[in-house]
C-alpha cells in the first residue's frame, strides 16, 4: 500500500519542476548607444555602457558586450554589441541593442514628447 502511494507522489512531484529565467551579460539599450560618440576615451565608454563582459587579450582594441536570456533551459534572446578603439579612442561600434529598460517600480514613465 505504501509503495504505490510513494510512486504516485514521486510522479506528481516530477511534473512540478520550476525552470528559472536566467539573464547574463550586459543589457545595452538604444538610449546608451545614442550617447556614444567617436573619439570618446575608454573610461567614457565604460561610464556609458558599463564594464564589458568580454575583453579579449588577442584583440585589446575591441570590447564585446554580450547578453543572453534563457527561459526553461532554452536560450530565448542573444545580442552582441562590439566597441572598437583606435589609439585608445572610440573608433566604431556595431551590434544589436535592447529596447529601453522600463522605469523602476513606483516611478512613472516619462511623458511622450510632441
Amino acid at each position: 500500500m505504501r509503495l504505490p502511494a510513494i510512486a504516485v507522489c514521486a510522479i506528481l512531484l516530477a511534473g512540478c519542476i520550476h525552470r528559472i529565467e536566467i539573464q547574463q551579460g550586459n543589457y545595452v539599450t538604444q538610449d546608451q548607444v545614442q550617447k556614444l560618440k567617436t573619439g570618446m576615451t575608454r573610461t567614457e565608454v565604460r561610464q556609458v555602457l558599463g564594464t564589458p563582459l568580454l575583453q579579449d587579450v588577442f584583440h585589446a582594441d575591441r570590447w564585446d558586450y554580450y547578453f543572453s536570456q534563457s527561459r526553461g533551459g532554452k536560450v530565448s534572446d542573444r545580442k552582441l554589441f562590439s566597441v572598437n578603439f583606435k589609439d585608445d579612442k572610440l573608433a566604431t561600434f556595431t551590434g544589436e541593442t535592447q529596447p529601453p529598460a522600463p522605469p523602476p517600480v513606483g516611478v512613472p514613465p516619462p511623458a511622450a514628447t510632441r
